[in-house]
Order: structure tokens, then C-alpha cells, then sequence
């Protein structure tokens, strides 16, 4: 099962992309992706092993953007291509059985082409302008009904760009199945639990916070 809450890490250095993924474990976010852009594979590779360490101790998922080697390399839970195009070709093939895959769509085609190639999970965005999915170009909540109406799938689908808690319940009528989220994360990592809250998550989230 996908979790519906999604921290996608946020940093200027790698070193703050890894105390942020602490801190929101810490906070008990259940799925984050490691979102370092830039950096060398090897460079990549150690810093994919810390977040590992990281996630694993809190029993949190842990998804590599883009380097889908790097992710089985370190036995991550999954992988993200931030790019419909940039799925190697038996991706599946490559990666352990158990291995989440998955990619960000901006249109109907876009899922359709992701749906084929056996995917987890679908970013669907940006649902606003962010710095995590710079374009010109947002879906806004009329975007995703669109893509939700048109598109009957059971795969879920997660909406991305710019969401704080106030969005969440308007977005979820539209037929999302959770959303990822960076910068109101980053910004304010008790925000987890407000999250949580109005997604009405797991079991175990909800137990989590539960006062004794």
C-alpha cells in the first residue's frame, strides 16, 4: 500500500537533504524521496546509503529520484523518474521484485505511457508553481479532475507542487490518492502531523500521534 503522504527532501547542500529526511522521519512521515539533483553518482551513492541508514532506522520508505541502479544498489524501497521519457527501457528487470517504480505525469498521455510500463504511482503536478516542479504551467484542482475523469486506474495517483495543508481535502475530491510535498514540509516539519491529520492516514500514523 502507497502511503499518502510523500516528503520529497529539500536542501542547499546535501548534507541539509539528509537532516531533513531525519527530521521528518522524526515527525513520522512514512515514504520520502531522496531529490538530489546534480550531484556525482558516486557522491550520489553515499549520500543514497545515509538516507538509507536514515529511513531505515525509523522503518520509513525510502525512493531515489532518477538513479534507478543507485536504488538497488542500496536496497531503496523505489525508484521516481522525474521524466515520462527517461524510463530505461525493463526497468523492472533491473531492479528487485519488491522495488517501487515510479514517475511524474503532466497530461493524460503522460499517465497513459506510465500505466504501460507497470508503475507503483503517479506524481501528477504541479498542482501550483514551486521550486520542486519549476514550469510555467499548473493544473490547478480543475487539471486533476480532468486527468481523474478521464483516467480509470487503480494505480495511485499523488498530486505534486506547492500543496499545504489548506489544499489537501479539495485535491483528495478530485480523486488523488495523496499528495508529495517539499517546501510547507521544509518550511515547518510539525506540519507532518497536520498533514496526517486532514489525509486521515494509516492506522499507524494515527497511532502514532495518539495521545496516551
Amino acid at each position: 500500500m502507497i502511503p499518502k503522504l510523500h516528503y520529497i527532501s529539500q536542501g542547499n547542500t546535501p548534507t541539509q537533504h539528509l537532516e531533513n529526511i531525519q527530521k521528518a522521519c522524526t515527525c513520522g512521515i512514512e515514504l520520502v524521496q531522496l531529490s538530489l539533483i546534480g550531484s556525482s553518482k558516486k557522491k550520489l551513492l553515499n549520500y543514497a546509503l545515509q538516507a538509507r541508514d536514515i529511513t531505515a532506522h525509523f522503518q520509513t520508505r525510502l525512493v531515489i529520484t532518477d538513479h534507478y541502479k543507485i536504488a538497488k544498489q542500496v536496497k531503496a524501497d523505489g525508484v521516481h523518474f522525474t521524466s515520462v521519457d527517461s524510463f530505461p527501457t525493463n526497468l523492472k528487470a533491473s531492479l528487485y521484485s519488491w522495488q517501487l517504480t515510479a514517475g511524474t505525469a503532466r497530461s493524460v498521455k503522460d499517465c497513459e505511457k506510465l500505466l504501460d510500463k507497470q508503475v507503483s504511482y503517479i506524481y501528477l503536478g504541479p498542482y501550483k508553481i514551486s521550486a520542486t516542479v519549476p514550469t510555467t504551467i499548473s493544473m490547478g484542482l480543475k487539471g486533476f479532475s480532468n486527468i481523474t475523469d478521464k483516467l480509470k486506474t487503480g494505480t495511485p495517483l499523488i498530486g505534486i507542487g506547492g500543496i499545504n495543508t489548506t489544499d489537501v481535502t479539495s485535491i483528495l475530491q478530485t480523486g488523488l490518492s495523496g499528495i508529495a510535498v517539499s517546501d510547507a514540509i521544509t518550511t515547518d516539519f510539525n506540519s507532518i502531523k497536520m498533514f496526517h491529520d486532514v489525509l486521515k492516514s494509516s492506522a499507524t500514523a494515527e497511532q502514532r500521534y495518539k495521545m496516551p
